[in-house]
């Protein structure tokens, strides 16, 4: 927590948060925030644990939450003592909802080198296991020219590199005039700043990478070589289960079709461990699509109900297994992530610095950086040795 707000959850939070607190400090009243998650119950939790610890930093402020969690269920958060009032995610940026006066335009914090640009908010889709469409509503895109403006400032203020972010930031554009598609707004954005160094994406649904993305992901040399898919699950029935929209055999492709087009490309994925009615061989899909997608940059999400849901309603598997095989998917990506590290070793990467004495390539690769260098400094680097998962 830095400056009243305590953020969690998605990057998307993260750079809403950036406003808010901007927003808080021109309040009437000393004002602190909880910017809450809902992705899963033990997120719900954290939020909970993280108001009472903001209360009993600030014991005279006021308190409010927002986020996910506070959104879809207002009444647990108004319940607790030590909260002062909920505000809903569709007016967490408007400045009546803190009492003040005037929206600043979102800068980059002083405490990160890399802007986070939320690009629209919501979802239409209907995974099974998921809640933030209740917590979020339907997708929402900000228009080229809103995103345009935003990087502007970012760029203004020193920014080096621009995150995209989203609910389903690959669902860019479909509520918008004419339909455009993601890849449009990111050649808008290359096209309207041509001395922005450094564009990354977060996560994307492979099923909605449009031509032109894939072309710019690929052949763009400004555009990070590190894709994220929102994969969650390594076998076909799962998959169906959940919802999703592709199968095993598109996610492997897509990800062999990346790396054939652009080598140096990091994969990284979400996967759920323990979705309901996995069985042995459900899982032991899920350990082996780390392989066959190359995935090193992994998040590993233990299933754990969210009521609403239809997953919720769906045969459970027992919480201690399901621990037990998120630790083996972890295992398999740790694996994975060491060996693409330990080739890295000996190349020359160029790294952005950040202000913890660390950066990261462009494939997203963890660096220690000389003593001395400045945080948002872009500098050329070739290490010799890994460290604790970090390369120096």
């Amino acid at each position: 927590m830095t400056d009243g707000v305590v953020t969690l959850g998605c990057r998307l939070n993260l750079a809403e948060s950036e406003t808010i607190r901007s927003l808080i400090a021109g309040a009437e009243r000393r004002t602190v925030v909880v910017n809450s998650c809902a992705v899963t119950a033990e997120a719900v939790r954290q939020s909970r644990r993280a108001v009472r610890r903001l209360r009993a930093a600030h014991p005279d402020a006021r308190l409010l939450v927002t986020g996910c969690a506070a959104t879809i269920a207002p009444e647990d958060f108004t319940a607790m003592p030590e909260v002062d009032g909920v505000v809903a995610n569709a007016v967490k940026l408007d400045p009546a909802a803190w009492k003040v006066r005037a929206t600043p335009l979102p800068a980059p914090s002083a405490r990160h080198t890399r802007a986070f640009v939320p690009v629209q908010t919501g979802c239409d889709h209907a995974c099974t296991f998921c809640i933030i469409p209740a917590g979020r509503g339907k997708s929402l895109s900000q228009p080229v020219s809103e995103v345009l403006r935003v990087v502007e400032g970012h760029l203004a203020s020193g920014a080096r590199e621009v995150v995209l972010t989203g609910v389903d930031v690959t669902g860019w554009g479909a509520d918008l005039p004419g339909a455009p598609r993601l890849g449009d707004l990111v050649a808008a954005i290359l096209a309207a700043f041509p001395a922005l160094p450094r564009l990354r994406l977060s996560s994307l649904d492979g099923v909605e990478i449009d031509g032109l993305l894939f072309e710019l992901i690929t052949g763009e040399a400004r555009i990070m070589p590190h894709v994220h898919l929102s994969l969650q699950a390594g076998h076909d029935l799962t998959l169906k289960r959940m919802k999703r929209r592709h199968t095993r055999a598109e996610a492997v492709a897509l990800s062999e079709r990346l790396r054939r087009a652009r080598p140096e490309i990091a994969i990284g994925a979400d996967l759920i461990a323990g979705f309901p009615t996995e069985d042995a061989a459900m899982h032991a899909a899920n350990l082996a699509i780390v392989a066959d997608c190359g995935i090193v940059h992994g998040h590993v999400f233990p299933y754990s109900p969210r009521p609403g849901t239809p997953a919720a309603r769906m045969p459970q598997v027992p919480p201690p297994i399901v621990r037990e095989r998120a630790a083996e998917v972890r295992a398999a990506v740790a694996a994975m992530r060491a060996r693409w590290l330990e080739g890295l070793i000996g190349r020359k990467r160029e790294v952005l610095a950040e202000r913890d004495g660390t950066g990261h390539s462009p494939e997203f690769a963890p660096y220690r950086l000389p003593e001395g260098t400045a945080p948002g400094d872009i500098v050329m680097l070739q290490p010799t040795r890994i460290r604790e998962g970090v390369l120096e």
